[in-house]
C-alpha cells in the first residue's frame, strides 16, 4: 500500500524563452497553479513545497492582523502576476500588498503596471535556491518594499538607487512587530497556526494600549 505525501519544492529553468512563450505558458489553463518568474530570456516554473505555503500563509496572516488592528486600509493581491512587456520581466509574489496605493487600484480587476503602480509590499520566501534572482525584477518594476523570509529570519528591504538595502523597521507598515513576528514563525514546527496567530494577536492589541 502507497502512502501519500507532499511533494518537494521543484523548479524547472527554461533558457532563450521568448516573452510570447512565457506569456503563453502563463496564461494556460493548466499551468494556473505553477509559479513563473520570466527575466530577459530565462523562465523558471516552480511548484511550491508545504513548507513554502506554510510560511508565506503564516506571513500573510500576521500582516493581515496588524492591518485590522490598526485600521490600515490595504489591498491583498496575493500571488498575482506583474509582468511588464517593456522589460521583458514577470514575477509571482507569494503575498503582496497595496497599502499607500490601495485607493489608486481599489476598483481595478486587473493589474496593469503600464499604468498602474507597483505593490507596495512584497513577500518573498526562500526556503530553496531560485534559479534565478527575484530582487532585481522587483527592483526594474519599481516595489519600493520586500520582506523578504530567508535563512530563518525576516529581511525588511527597501528600494534605494534602483537597488534593496536591509533597513531596521518598515516603512510600508510603520511600527509593525516584525523581529516578534519572527519569533512567533519559528514556532511553527511546535506550535499550530491558530496559536502563533492568537499570539500575535494579542501582542498587537498590547502593543496597541502602550
Amino acid at each position: 500500500m502507497s502512502t501519500g505525501s507532499a511533494a518537494p519544492e521543484s523548479r524547472v529553468l527554461l533558457r532563450k524563452a521568448t516573452w510570447e512563450q512565457y506569456v503563453s505558458l502563463r496564461d494556460a489553463r493548466e499551468n494556473s497553479r505553477m509559479r513563473m518568474t520570466y527575466d530577459r530570456g530565462e523562465l523558471e516554473i516552480m511548484s511550491p513545497s508545504k513548507p513554502h505555503e506554510r510560511l508565506g500563509y503564516l506571513i500573510g496572516r500576521f500582516i493581515d492582523i496588524w492591518t485590522l488592528d490598526r485600521r490600515i486600509p490595504i489591498q491583498s493581491c496575493r500571488s498575482t502576476t506583474f509582468r511588464r512587456m517593456d522589460l521583458r520581466r514577470g514575477v509571482e509574489p507569494d503575498n503582496c500588498y497595496y497599502i499607500e496605493n490601495e485607493a489608486v487600484v481599489r476598483d481595478r480587476e486587473d493589474a496593469d503596471l503600464a499604468i498602474d503602480p507597483p505593490p507596495d509590499l512584497v513577500v518573498e520566501v526562500d526556503v530553496t535556491s531560485k534559479s534565478i534572482a527575484r530582487l532585481p525584477i522587483y527592483a526594474a518594476l519599481g516595489v519600493p518594499e520586500v520582506w523578504q523570509w530567508r535563512d530563518e529570519t525576516m529581511h525588511v528591504l527597501r528600494l534605494k538607487s534602483r537597488k534593496y538595502v536591509k533597513v531596521r523597521a518598515s516603512q510600508a507598515l510603520p511600527g509593525c512587530p516584525c523581529a516578534r513576528m519572527v519569533a512567533l514563525i519559528k514556532l511553527h514546527r511546535s506550535l499550530d497556526e491558530t496559536t502563533l496567530i492568537r499570539r500575535f494577536q494579542i501582542l498587537c492589541q498590547r502593543k496597541k494600549r502602550r
